[in-house]
């Protein structure tokens, strides 16, 4: 199948990038952060961050270019640029992801949670306490009494002193992690970008929405209306629902009878985001994504069979995690030559002048990030080799979702409980690994529960835009640091301070308490029952590695092969993909037909019409959710 997808108008900015793009951003972003905050944890409505291409990120920019046309007809001089415009993109995008559902929601929720709801039931003060850094943890309780009964505000002196160390040291713990993460993506920018000329499908919207001539598409428009027209309606029946709604997202069924009522729900999933997101990815990676879940669907009928329901089998989750463990491996072979280079601190022969960082100062700041989390996390008693291992495979998973992403772009990617300390106790069980060890994994559930807002795939598709708009690519360094720094204390301050005035317990929705809650209960189980190694699950772990260098292996011998290891990683484990497998296969089937019967010249020309169905429904989801904030009503939210 042809390897299909449309290129990125590589354009010029119509106006030096300046610094007042950056301002605007930093000004954005404690908007966009409390905005995030009140959709995913108060309304409970959407959850923007799960999605590749944020919605509340999209819309801000959307917003931006509505004043931005004005200021061209009456003000010229003070209109924004493309660059510019892209700039604040990409630090709101940073930003939203390291804010987000799978991000610092979480980290926030477990700051308290341990002190707060220790009871002589669960014994937590006894089993666990010892073993928490008080310098991480909020442990006064009437510090926390505002936070979970709400009725109060953040900013009294007590309340600020209460939070100010932990928070301080979380700041300083994931600036550094996701500066890490920043070193690794100007490492794999120019072989991913320039030599291997990856199709980073998700960056189309904001590259195309910022140029010239898009809003002046018909198809677009069409598009657009109809999208917008059905998500009102449907919006108006869940407000009143003497309303009758348009359709239904997703249509569930199953099966009742052995073997097949193994597979559990299907969804019929009808998205149009989902389905202009799909239009974009290519041909043959758009195929194996649906292929693979009925795969997965599959192996469970197979477990059935055999009868190794309910034995862990088959182990889909870890098939997930070894497969990215073997895109990483791919992508590092792929990249050798440029990795032999860098580490000998020097450039290639094919090197450009605008980079990031040199060579010498990326591997000084690898080093110097990688030392400094060792550090914090032997202060806080974990073990060295532990600290090497864990966060070896965090950031090779880290690499290969973004690899993942610049070449498949799926709408999600969302491995579920499967991060590197569940496969280090599925390796070595849980009395190997230590209290200590196994209470500062319960800290790092806020970034290895799961993994759909990761922030380094939106930080390598920061430095692709740069590099098609014309932007200089330490211009884009010094932006998406900005966001990281601005971004991490407004969340810090949005987390905080929003369950001070309603309560994590009382008015706001119960997932602060579900996300702090997981850890700690964890914890509790692998202490008081310890696990022993799971050489099944570790087994698994491997065939799910083997399995992507096999496909990718027949896919360098036979070019016709079909099936791509990145879709086969990203459908294993996934919640999200139960309900867009189906929008999957209906674009699959329309990009099938329109490349058969009408080549590339009506891929191209159809390509505004399913910009069209994202930017339609990201628009009125957002003015839905605003509209809840407004009237502190609940409101339809575009994804469940």
């Amino acid at each position: 199948m042809p390897h299909t997808t449309s290129s990125i108008p590589s354009s010029k900015p119509s106006s030096p990038v300046s610094w007042r793009s950056i301002a605007i951003g930093i000004i954005l972003i404690p908007i966009n952060c409390y905005w995030i905050t009140y959709i995913e944890l108060v309304q409970y409505s959407a959850q923007p961050t799960i999605v590749s291409l944020i919605f509340t990120v999209v819309f801000n920019v959307l917003v931006l270019i509505g004043f931005n046309q004005v200021f061209k007809r009456f003000l010229p001089q003070v209109a924004l640029s493309q660059g510019e415009l892209l700039v604040i993109y990409v630090m709101l995008s940073v930003a939203s992801a390291t804010a987000g559902h799978s991000m610092m929601e979480i980290l926030v929720s477990t700051l308290g949670h341990a002190f707060w709801f220790a009871t002589p039931e669960n014994d937590w003060k006894d089993l666990f306490w010892r073993y928490i850094p008080e310098w991480l943890v909020v442990a006064d309780k009437s510090v926390l009494s505002g936070y979970y009964e709400g009725d109060s505000t953040l900013h009294t002196k007590r309340h600020l002193l209460g939070w100010l160390t932990p928070v301080l040291n979380w700041f300083a713990f994931l600036f550094v992690m996701l500066f890490v993460m920043v070193c690794i993506t100007v490492i794999v920018r120019r072989p991913w970008t320039e030599d291997e000329k990856l199709a980073y499908p998700i960056i189309q919207l904001p590259a195309r929405m910022t140029s010239d001539g898009f809003f002046t598409n018909r198809l677009m428009w069409i598009a657009f209306g109809l999208v917008a027209a059905f998500d009102i309606i449907n919006g108006l029946h869940h407000v009143f629902p003497a309303i009758p709604s348009i359709y239904e997202k997703a249509y569930r069924f199953r099966f009742t009878e052995k073997p097949f009522s193994a597979m559990g729900w299907l969804r019929l999933g009808i998205y149009p985001f989902v389905l202009g997101i799909g239009f974009l990815i290519p041909l043959d990676l758009l195929f194996s994504s649906w292929f693979f879940f009925w795969v997965w669907k599959m192996q469970q009928i197979i477990g059935s069979v055999m009868g190794l329901e309910g034995t862990g089998y088959p182990y889909v989750n870890y098939q997930g995690f070894g497969a990215y463990m073997g895109i990483f491996l791919i992508a590092v072979w792929r990249s050798r030559k440029h990795l032999q280079n860098i580490l000998r601190a020097r450039v290639g022969p094919k090197s450009t002048p605008d980079e990031p960082m040199s060579p010498r100062m990326v591997v000084f700041a690898l080093v110097s990030g990688v030392a400094f989390l060792t550090f914090f996390c032997l202060r806080a008693g974990m073990s060295l080799w532990a600290i090497l291992v864990f966060f070896g495979l965090y950031f090779a998973f880290s690499t290969a979702v973004s690899r993942m992403r610049a070449e498949l772009g799926s709408p999600m990617h969302d491995l579920h409980y499967t991060g590197p300390e569940r496969v280090m106790v599925a390796a070595l069980g849980t009395r190997k690994l230590g209290p200590t060890n196994l209470s500062m994994f319960s800290f790092f559930w806020f970034f290895t529960r799961t993994f759909d807002s990761h922030p380094m795939p939106h930080q390598l598709e920061g430095f692709k835009l740069a590099s098609t708009s014309g932007i200089r690519s330490r211009f884009m360094l010094f932006a998406i640091l900005a966001a990281l720094f601005v971004g991490i204390l407004s969340q810090f301050w949005a987390l905080i301070s929003v369950p001070y005035r309603l309560g994590a317990v009382h008015e706001m929705s119960r997932v602060p308490i579900i996300y702090g809650s997981e850890p700690w209960t964890q914890l509790q189980k692998w202490l008081t029952n310890p696990l022993a190694p799971d050489y099944w699950a570790l087994g698994f772990t491997g065939i799910g590695l083997l399995f992507a260098l096999f496909l990718m292996l027949m896919r360098m011998k036979f070019f016709w092969f079909p099936f791509h290891p990145a879709a086969y990683a990203t459908v294993c484990g996934s919640w999200a993909v139960n309900y867009i497998w189906f929008s999957l296969g209906i674009v699959w089937v329309l990009k099938l037909v329109l490349l058969k019967y009408g080549g590339r010249n009506a891929h191209r020309k159809a390509m505004p019409f399913f910009l069209g169905l994202i930017l339609g429904q990201f628009t009125v989801g957002s003015l839905w959710t605003i509209l809840g904030m407004v009237f502190n009503i609940p409101t339809y939210g575009i994804w469940p």
